[in-house]
């Protein structure tokens, strides 16, 4: 194995020099990680902010282009709508040039019928032009697109203006007469150069261009006005995608390693907008920044780490002096570390007995806590059964209770069937009654069928029954009457014999009522005498857990004065090497010190 270097045997250069690099070395990583964390930070940043310009920038042509074609659309549909109310062909001149004032940007208004300028047809023109001797529209691209196409606007290609020498495009749409039918053509001519001048003033980065193109990519802007209608941006364009995806006239934006790209289409118009350039534009100057910033970082890095060294050597200076100071304070320090030892030995050895005092009183805590836990049982059991015979006792309550309730019930029942006798005296009397009439009506029959003679005889015979059934009616009611009479006696004993039990019952009810409060007196000092009961146990219990925990205390308390014993012991010990290390580190420096001075003689 390779041996370690001894660092306290290098030379002054080389101490320097490592602690230089060691200074150095960790300020140049954190600067290299934070200038490129903030480079990948900053870059995404340009990029979130580069997307949201370019569609700021696209949306601002988009609406601006169109501002200054919707004039024109509309004067176009309302002179079509216009001219299906009149079929006057001397109206269309003024026509055109009351719809012509309003168009900022058309360079012609002008409507020609559907019948060829050769076979009769005619051609009215904002601004008076009189087309040559042979000229026939049927044949310009712009009245043929909209023959074919009658209910859409047309927009021809840019084309070379003859009168102007300008880029042109026409816009065409079919007119109508008041059956429908088409009976001419209505078309406006723009200059490219007025419509477009707005993309001269938009700059997005210093080699970027923004362009309008035609739906078949050819150029109808750019600042190379030889690439107009001649180049094509689908051959161009460095974009490395599906062009047919990224032209389907959806606003889109995209940042790549090297450039960015937007693309839209122009509202309804057949042309788009696109942005191309260098990503470069924006990152080149966060690039200076950063090369700056670590530059001035590295700079501050090695100053800092000069400054250092310096101080370090300024702190060596001063190691003498501490190092002197160092062994007396040790010295000092040995001498107190050996008394603390001793005086920790006699403190351990009174904490021990300390200890084994608490413990015996710890012990006898835990004999009467088990003594008074044994009471405790004794009088929760006692409380206990208190408690079930006052249950049983209230039971009884209840039970001699519902019997008194009963037998009440059962005098006022024969109170009531003594009542219902009397009444029955009173129907009793009335079938008396009933029968003593009935034997005056037979005796009066007897004699009325005695005076009628033989007439008479079967009559007399049934008032001699019904005389005989009142004498029986009679006699039963003399039974009957006996037989109430029994029933009387026999109630009313029973109801004395009833209302002397229920005097006898509500006495012992009241009796039972007195044993239920003495024993629920007796139940309260036996909960009461429980309660005490657990509450000297909690409180021999809490004294035992303060004993135990007085007891761990200072058995802590005597680990603590052993370990400070072997611990003042142990600095002792050390304090003994710091002193030999003091008066080494002092002879190191006073060998160091000569030498500079040998060296400088």
């Amino acid at each position: 194995m390779a041996k370690k270097k001894d660092f306290s045997k290098m030379s002054t250069k080389k101490k320097s020099r490592m602690l230089f690099m060691g200074m150095l070395a960790p300020l140049l990583i954190i600067t290299i990680v934070a200038c490129t964390f903030f480079y990948d930070i900053s870059n995404k940043i340009i990029q979130y902010y580069l997307n949201a310009e370019l569609s700021r920038q696209v949306e601002k042509v988009n609406s601006s282009i169109l501002e200054r074609m919707n004039p024109i659309i509309v004067n176009i549909e309302d002179f079509a709508n216009f001219t299906e109310l009149t079929d006057d062909d001397a109206a269309m001149l003024p026509l055109c040039k009351t719809f012509m004032k309003n168009l900022q940007y058309a360079s012609g208004f002008y409507y020609t019928s559907k019948k060829s300028l050769l076979k009769g047809g005619i051609l009215v023109h904002s601004t008076g032009w009189v087309p040559p001797k042979g000229w026939d529209q049927t044949t310009r691209v712009w009245y043929q697109m909209a023959m074919e196409n009658p209910e859409n606007l047309c927009y021809t290609s840019p084309y070379i203006d003859a009168d102007s020498g300008e880029l042109a495009v026409t816009i065409s749409k079919t007119v109508n007469d008041k059956q429908g039918n088409v009976k001419g053509v209505v078309a406006c001519d723009i200059l490219l150069s007025k419509l477009i001048s707005l993309f001269e003033e938009i700059e997005i980065s210093k080699h970027g261009q923004i362009n309008m193109i035609d739906k078949d990519g050819y150029y109808m802007t750019h600042s190379d006005s030889s690439k107009i209608m001649q180049d094509n941006y689908f051959e161009e364009t460095t974009y490395q995608g599906d062009i047919k995806e990224w032209m389907n006239g959806e606003l889109k934006t995209l940042t790549t390693k090297k450039n960015y790209y937007a693309v839209s289409k122009i509202g309804y118009l057949p042309w788009f907008i696109v942005i191309e350039g260098p990503l470069i534009d924006f990152t080149g100057q966060l690039t200076n920044v950063i090369i700056i910033f670590e530059l001035a970082l590295i700079i501050f890095s090695l100053i800092s780490s000069g400054l250092n060294i310096n101080t370090i050597r300024k702190m060596r200076k001063d190691e003498q002096l501490l190092g002197e100071k160092l062994y007396e304070e040790t010295q000092t320090l040995v001498v107190a570390a050996k008394e603390n030892a001793a005086t920790s030995q006699d403190q351990s050895a009174a904490v021990k007995e300390i200890v084994a005092t608490m413990e015996d009183s710890n012990a006898l805590s835990e004999s009467i806590s088990s003594k008074i836990k044994d009471v405790s049982k004794v009088a929760e059991k006692t409380s206990s059964d208190v408690a079930n015979g006052i249950y049983s006792i209230e039971q009884n309550v209840n039970q001699l209770h519902e019997i008194f309730n009963a037998n009440q019930q059962t005098i006022d029942g024969m109170k009531v069937l003594s009542d219902k006798i009397e009444s029955i005296w009173d129907i009793v009397t009335l079938i008396n009654n009933v029968a003593d009439q009935a034997k005056i009506i037979a005796f009066n029959a007897e004699l009325e069928a005695s005076s009628a003679g033989e007439a008479g005889k079967s009559f007399r015979i049934v008032a001699n029954e019904i005389r005989r059934l009142s004498d029986g009616i009679i006699d039963g009611t003399k039974e009957i009457k006996e037989k109430i009479t029994e029933i009387q006696h026999s109630s009313d004993s029973l109801i004395l014999a009833s209302e002397s039990g229920t005097e006898k019952i509500n006495a012992g009810y009241e009796n039972a009522k007195d044993l239920e409060e003495r024993f629920a007196s007796i139940k309260d000092s036996a909960e009461i005498t429980a309660n005490s009961a657990g509450d000297i146990t909690d409180i021999i219990q809490q004294q035992t857990n303060a004993s135990e925990q007085i007891l761990i205390a200072l058995k802590q308390i005597s680990a603590g004065v052993e370990n400070f014993t072997v611990a003042t012991d142990s600095i002792s010990s050390s304090s003994e090497q710091i002193r030999q290390m003091s008066e080494q580190m002092n002879k190191t420096v006073k060998v160091g010190n000569d030498k500079k001075k040998r060296g400088r003689k």
